[in-house]
């Protein structure tokens, strides 16, 4: 009645895969004899108490606990942190302003193409601004176009 409750009180997921490891356990005899019963590794390991046992730190008085709370709790931290969070990181927006530059170049050629001028104007910056150096400041520095 204890493993009933105990049945009953398990997630949906553990449950689950409980159900299938009982079911996928097969018993072989290979006696010569059809009547004799034999004892599977499962029965014969659950009566047993391992010496050796060292908890995982979820449950201090079932092996069996333990292991199933181990392996849960292993199991959705890798998939909800590591593949959850590694979709959330991935498809989050731009909070570093990383595309700033191309999303305010889309708005200026909007802005300049509604007012009817050139998209990039050839005297960006005023000529009479620029201060070119003279031939004799160049000497002999060789200009590439």
């Amino acid at each position: 009645m204890a493993a009933l409750i105990k049945f009953r009180n398990m997630p949906l997921i553990q449950r689950a895969v409980w159900n299938h490891l009982a079911k996928s356990n097969r018993c072989i005899s290979t006696s010569k004899k059809n009547s004799d019963t034999v004892t599977t590794a499962a029965d014969s390991s659950t009566n047993a108490v391992d010496k050796n046992w060292v908890s995982y730190g979820f449950d201090y008085k079932s092996k069996e606990d333990d292991t199933n709370a181990h392996h849960a709790s292993y199991f959705f931290s890798v998939t909800l942190c590591i593949v959850f969070g590694g979709l959330a990181w991935a498809y989050a927006p731009d909070v570093h302003m990383r595309d700033w530059a191309q999303r305010e170049a889309y708005l200026e050629l909007y802005r300049r193409e509604k007012a009817g001028l050139r998209p990039i104007d050839p005297n960006y910056v005023s000529p009479k601004t620029v201060k070119l150096p003279s031939e004799s400041e160049l000497c002999d520095v060789e200009i590439i176009i």
